[in-house]
């Protein structure tokens, strides 16, 4: 048997060992028949390299034989090319090797091969318009953007604008008059466009200092102050103001080659009357994407795929590229099709990566044992000799995206969000990874276990049917649990548990993300934001989930439930995403709506339950 310790090419000695490739079919072509029987959770065997990869990629296809026992249940046999199996925890699901995706729910057996591409397809287009309308807070902000040249201005078509802070010039456009202030200079460009240059802070700007302009800021109580634009300071890097012909002040970003009335130094228009919360936000994201790092590179980087191959495809192409030479514009093209990527073909790039890339078939990433939709790294991805070379193309991928302004159609466990910013994992975010193992630790910190539990610095770890004993410190197997010390077993299993098992998978990802995204400057968010960032904020609907809610302790009717959903509905949508998150741990929608929320045991409802005192906070449970 070949290991991965094999010698070196200069050394002449034979390698004694067996070498198995198991070639895949066309998956466009449905299997003609049933898969062989594999131990559950057993990841299939790597297919041989593509043309245009010299690496084996994780793709599991099944092999010809006879059908498999797991091709038949209790209630029969299952229909042509699907397979039944059990996740590490038990739970049953089910592999269409047709179309390679899995499912928890068990197909018919009048369930065709036409019917099932059917689903799958509009399934997808589902998927894909849900991500196509996601966006964050910043991104709404260019909806009434000027655009330079005009002589008009359209006045924002809202109630708040009332209390909006609107940028007024006094004055003509004109050059003023006077000497300039100390350390000033006026220059012009090679077309005779005066500029000015600011020795003092080292930057230019088109606005003539001797101009001097105010910003008036209107209050709720419609009161007026006025402060020169000039104590604001400079602009953020690659940031231009300009005047219209009206000599009305807009900004340029020439990061992002967009156009707002905002002046980045201020608080936003939409900063009024706002939570915090969301102010911090969309400041962190102006600040975050207006750093140099973070700026797009002259030239271009084309990326060439094929549809049906797309993941093997983007591996060949990102992982042949210099990290400097992902961050210039990106230009998607799609074999076969002709079109030019104004940022559709990237968006449905990174779309249909992400589900590839992120599939369980791979044995790359799993379910967590909370749900069925998010994901955590795969401990066992081992099995394929190069999965660290896939972790470190899939951290490329999420710092690609964002670094061009791109969501993935992914989402990760919250400690996995708190990973990438360094932050210690904690008991707390056991909750999403195995609600189950939580509520046993949980118990175990706030009683007492003398003679009830029988507990040591040790855990099990189950690597292909084998049991592996993993000491949690150095003879932990020796070393008892009791209650003076069980505070430091709970924190030592959660750290394993969630990142120690994965810390070789999470450091190959994390270095090929790292590569486009600084770690200096995502560390501006939080856990929860980043989840955002990765994959936008989307438009929930809410008679959707009101629809498929259940109550304990209250009717529909009644006045604090009616008050809820009147309060949800005049959110807007990141306030939204905000309360998903906190109810049910993520804000990723299932694609056909909320009656297919998941819970760690199965399908599970939105509940609101009557709880606690009157003066209680609100609380969430993730089942």
């Amino acid at each position: 048997m070949l290991t991965r310790d094999l010698k070196k090419s200069n050394d002449n000695m034979m390698v004694h060992g067996k070498l198995i490739v198991n070639l895949s079919t066309n998956v466009e072509e449905p299997l003609r028949t049933q898969s062989q029987a594999r131990p559950p959770n057993a990841p299939a065997t790597p297919a041989g390299p593509s043309s245009s990869s010299n690496t084996a990629l994780p793709v599991a296809e099944p092999q010809n034989g006879a059908p498999p026992p797991s091709a038949n249940d209790n209630q029969g046999p299952l229909p042509a090319g699907w397979e039944r199996r059990q996740d590490n925890l038990g739970r049953t699901y089910y592999v269409d090797h047709n179309t390679r995706t899995t499912t928890w729910v068990r197909p018919s057996s009048q369930f065709s091969s036409s019917e099932q591409r059917a689903t799958m397809q509009h399934n997808t287009d589902m998927e894909r318009r849900a991500h196509g309308n996601r966006m964050l807070p910043e991104d709404r902000t260019g909806a009434n953007s000027p655009t330079p040249g005009t002589g008009t201005t359209t006045p924002p078509n809202n109630e708040a604008s009332s209390n909006a802070v609107s940028m007024m010039a006094t004055g003509a456009t004109t050059a003023g008059t006077g000497e300039l202030p100390p350390g000033w200079e006026q220059r012009h460009t090679p077309e005779g466009r005066p500029y000015f240059v600011d020795h003092n802070t080292r930057t230019t700007t088109w606005v003539d200092p001797r101009r001097q302009q105010y910003i008036r800021v209107y209050g709720q109580q419609q009161t007026v102050q006025t402060q020169p634009v000039s104590q604001l300071g400079p602009l953020p890097s690659g940031w231009e103001m300009r005047l219209t012909n009206t000599a009305r002040v807009y900004f340029v970003d020439h990061n992002t080659k967009t156009t707002t009335w905002d002046d980045p130094r201020l608080p936003s228009s939409l900063d009024q009357n706002v939570p915090q919360y969301k102010r911090d936000f969309r400041r962190k994201l102006i600040y975050f994407r207006s750093q140099p790092a973070l700026r797009i590179l002259s030239g271009q980087c084309h990326v060439k795929v094929r549809r049906n191959h797309i993941f093997e495809d983007s591996y060949a192409e990102i992982m042949r590229q210099h990290p400097n030479d992902l961050k210039k514009r990106l230009m998607v093209k799609f074999d076969g099709e002709d079109g030019l990527d104004y940022g559709g073909l990237s968006r449905e790039f990174f779309f249909l990566l992400s589900h590839e890339m992120f599939n369980p078939f791979y044995c790359l990433f799993e379910y967590s044992a909370h749900d069925n939709y998010t994901l955590q790294i795969n401990p066992h991805s081992g099995i394929n000799p190069e999965h660290l070379n896939y972790f470190k193309f899939i951290g490329r991928v999420v710092g690609l995206a964002i670094f061009h302004r791109r969501f993935l159609d992914a989402f990760f466990i919250g400690a996995f969000y708190k990973m990438i910013l360094r932050k210690k994992v904690s008991l707390a975010d056991m909750e999403g990874v195995d609600a189950d193992f939580h509520r046993n630790l949980t118990w175990t910190l706030e009683n007492d276990i003398t003679d009830i539990l029988d507990l040591t610095f040790s855990t099990e770890d189950n690597r292909f049917g084998e049991t592996v004993t993993i000491d949690l410190k150095p003879n932990g197997r020796d070393i008892e649990v009791t209650n003076e010390n069980k505070k430091e077993y709970i924190d030592l299993i959660t750290e394993w548990r969630i990142s120690k098992r994965v810390e070789e998978q999470f450091n190959a990802f994390i270095t090929g993300f790292n590569e486009l995204i600084p770690p200096d400057l995502v560390n501006v968010f939080d856990e929860r934001e980043l989840e955002l960032l990765i994959g936008g904020i989307a438009d929930i609907d809410v008679d959707d989930w009101k629809k498929h809610t259940d109550y304990r302790g209250y009717t529909e009717t009644d006045e604090v439930i009616q008050n809820f959903w009147k309060c949800v509905r005049s959110w807007d949508a990141e306030q939204k995403s905000r309360l998903l998150q906190f109810t049910t741990g993520t804000s990723r929608i299932p694609v056909n709506g909320f009656k297919d929320l998941q819970g760690s045991d199965g399908p599970r409802r939105f509940t609101i339950e009557k709880a606690g005192e009157q003066l209680h906070l609100p609380k969430s449970h993730t089942w």
